[in-house]
């Protein structure tokens, strides 16, 4: 790939079009977590620095090609001018009359943003023959393009892919910084190396077990994912979350681990309850401590337990590359976030490289008070992250490759 630092010799004055992940969280229109914005600036501002005219294209929730007020990037545009110290203007569209308008109007260093482009159809169709229409109106937004925006390189879309067909492509900062990063786990990680594997679902995570379970020498395996686990080894998990199709890959994978050397730590002791009121952020029932092979019948499994906390991290701390991605428990409730909290802790106690596998677990450590140069990276794209470890190929960052051989 090219890097952005390939243009700034010979950027002033010229229109460049890139592409940001500011896909952050709100509480109406307050910036909760502000970590992808920050991530942007260096790329920008080595961009403004050099006198590029800047044009941002970034994308806020699921409006599915409707324009919704609830998801406008008005509050994000207002967080970027504050973070990099100058007036960060928005279009009232994505490449109608006023992007383009604001777009050409840019003096040398300045930077504009277009509305969400998941306003349009176009961005997320899998026609491409619609997408292509789309992006040759990005193009006209600039004359290069830069690709910065880690979270979506995964994903086929007009202003990740199909504009990088139609201008000179370059990687961003944060984008090639990503996959210095995440290629250090797939390729040659220092020893002891250890996955901690949380969040809700194995199957959404069956990809990058089957593919780190290769490469790490260790798999800690907590959240909801932890029970299909459990269950694979004859225990009965009572109301907990359970993948119940996925039970016998889970049956193999500890198979695997143990014929190869390789070590799958799961909870020893869970702590239960009677369920929970999410949206209240409330426990129904009492909180119980049980030993993993002992949950009772009408109780569910909602965070690791001391005794795991314990084995979790000494298994952590021990290692000295770590990637994390997804909580030990529903840790947006105080009293099941205990467990997320003691990885979080662990992982600045590492004598080595950490990593932090974006979505949820970025938010918790931010949340627990935790500044990100206490951690190695993190990374900013949860699935891309995912899907890189996976050994996909992610066509944000192939058709960067091919720009560059000329394609």
């Amino acid at each position: 790939m090219r890097s952005v630092n390939e243009l700034l010799d010979d950027v002033r004055g010229k229109r460049v079009v890139i592409r940001c992940d500011f896909n952050v969280p709100l509480d109406g229109d307050v910036i909760t977590d502000d970590g992808r914005i920050k991530a942007a600036l260096p790329t920008l501002t080595k961009l403004r620095d050099a006198g590029a005219r800047i044009t941002v294209l970034a994308h806020l929730g699921r409006p599915k090609g409707q324009v919704n007020p609830k998801y406008s990037l008005a509050p994000v545009a207002a967080r970027l001018g504050e973070l990099i110290g100058a007036d960060v203007k928005l279009a009232a569209d994505v490449v109608g009359p006023s992007a383009q308008e604001l777009s050409a109007s840019l003096a040398d260093g300045q930077i504009c943003l277009a509305e969400n482009v998941r306003y349009e159809p176009g961005e997320e169709s899998k026609d491409e023959t619609e997408r292509a229409a789309l992006a040759a109106q990005y193009a006209k937004l600039g004359d290069v393009y830069v690709s910065d925006g880690f979270g979506v390189v995964h994903r086929k879309q007009a202003s990740v892919y199909d504009i990088a067909k139609l201008l000179p492509a370059y990687a961003g900062e944060l984008v090639a910084k990503e996959v210095e990063v995440l290629s250090k786990l797939t390729t040659n990680p220092e020893r002891p190396f250890t996955v901690v594997l949380g969040g809700a679902k194995v199957a959404d995570k069956l990809a990058v077990i089957d593919n780190l379970l290769k490469v790490a020498d260790a798999l800690v395996i907590g959240g909801g994912m932890a029970y299909t686990f459990l269950a694979a080894q004859g225990y009965g998990v009572g109301n907990s979350i359970l993948d119940a199709e996925k039970v016998d890959v889970c049956t193999e994978y500890l198979k695997q681990a143990e014929a190869t050397g390789k070590k799958i730590v799961l909870p020893v002791d869970v702590r239960v309850s009677d369920g929970m009121d999410f949206a209240a952020r409330k426990v129904i029932g009492d909180v119980e401590i049980v030993a993993a092979d002992q949950i009772p019948a009408g109780k569910e499994g909602l965070d690791i337990g001391p005794e795991s906390e314990k084995l979790f991290v000494d298994t952590v701390r021990s290692s000295h590359t770590v990637f994390w991605n997804g909580p030990a428990g529903v840790a947006e409730i105080p009293a099941f976030a205990e467990g997320t909290a003691a990885i979080a802790k662990a992982l600045t106690e590492v004598d080595g490289l950490t990593v932090i596998g974006g979505g949820d677990s970025a938010a918790v450590v931010r949340d627990l008070g935790y500044a990100d140069d206490q951690f190695g990276w993190i990374s900013t794209g949860g699935g891309a992250s995912l899907e890189y470890l996976e050994g996909k190929e992610l066509p944000g960052l192939a058709v960067l490759e091919a720009s560059a051989k000329g394609e």
